[in-house]
């Protein structure tokens, strides 16, 4: 895997991978479509950006969780988020 520099993203890019790694059920397959990152990248990324606690919380969360990884998602399931998700205010 090539080293992934978080220099490459634009701060508001950064903001918005984070936020969308920290969802539960945005899978890894929506970043990598996103912004052409693996999960290993992903992972790196994190243990960057985040303090060192709330990196270890994420990565126990994210752990197996069938919603961040397609493979384990039911074939029911075809979007990356809740239709409620983004509604205007």
């Amino acid at each position: 895997m090539p080293k992934f520099s978080p220099k490459t993203l634009s701060e508001s890019d950064l903001s918005r991978l984070v936020e969308m790694a920290w969802e539960d059920r945005t899978p890894f397959d929506a970043i990598e479509k996103s912004f052409g990152l693996s999960e290993p990248q992903v992972i790196q990324l994190m243990r960057y950006k985040l303090k060192r606690g709330s990196f270890e919380l994420w990565r126990k969360r994210v752990t197996g969780r069938v919603t961040k990884h397609v493979a384990l998602r039911s074939k029911l399931v075809e979007r990356a988020y809740c239709p409620t998700q983004y509604k205007n205010k």
